[in-house]
């Protein structure tokens, strides 16, 4: 099972890395918004926090790199990560509150639960990030001038990744009953 599910791992971290590069809507911060995060979200309901986050993390950091956005591939790869287990593990907690008969209609609750977990992480990461990146980018080190400034530009992007957030819970909560018993049953097949 742990060949199958690397090699499942190693798909799904290429996925993520050509959904979040060949559709992409610009925003006026200079970033964009794609489908990236439903397989980040996809990653972390179907191969686990473990799996699914290095999935996700490195498939979302490769994007950064193949798309010249060099000084956002490391966090990219620490936010996508996290998003991805915090998901994964948040929905697995509320799966096993919940008794076997209603597992079916839960399970897409459960999935959006934690997707819209994951995904607030994702906002708060890239916030956080991008205040210390445009505090440096202003010359004046950490400065308080410098993080003001940071704040105020950082605080541009969150409606964006909002919307990208949204947008993966609601395409993740879509595909993910879909291909959960597919691949359960592929994986078991080992």
């Amino acid at each position: 099972m742990k060949t199958k599910k690397l090699i499942f791992a190693a798909l799904f971290a290429a996925l993520t890395c050509v959904a979040t590069m060949v559709i992409k809507v610009p925003t006026p911060t200079m970033g964009y918004i794609h489908p990236g995060d439903a397989v980040v979200l996809l990653s972390a309901f179907l191969l686990g926090p473990l799996y699914g986050g290095l999935a996700a993390g490195i498939g979302s950091m490769f994007a950064d790199l193949f798309g010249g956005y060099f000084s956002y591939a490391p966090a990219t790869f620490v936010i996508k990560a996290l998003t991805a287990v915090i998901a994964s593990v948040v929905c697995n907690a509320l799966a096993k509150r919940v008794a076997s008969e209603e597992s079916k209609g839960r399970q897409v609750v459960n999935t959006i639960i934690g997707g819209v977990c994951g995904e607030a992480f994702m906002v708060i990461g890239y916030f956080v990030y991008e205040i210390f990146l445009m505090a440096l980018a202003t010359g004046d080190g950490l400065s308080g001038t410098a993080l003001a400034a940071g704040v105020a530009s950082s605080a541009s992007g969150i409606p964006f990744n909002i919307v990208q957030g949204v947008f993966g819970v609601v395409l993740a909560a879509i595909l993910f009953p879909l291909l959960q018993n597919p691949l359960h049953s592929f994986l078991a097949n080992e």
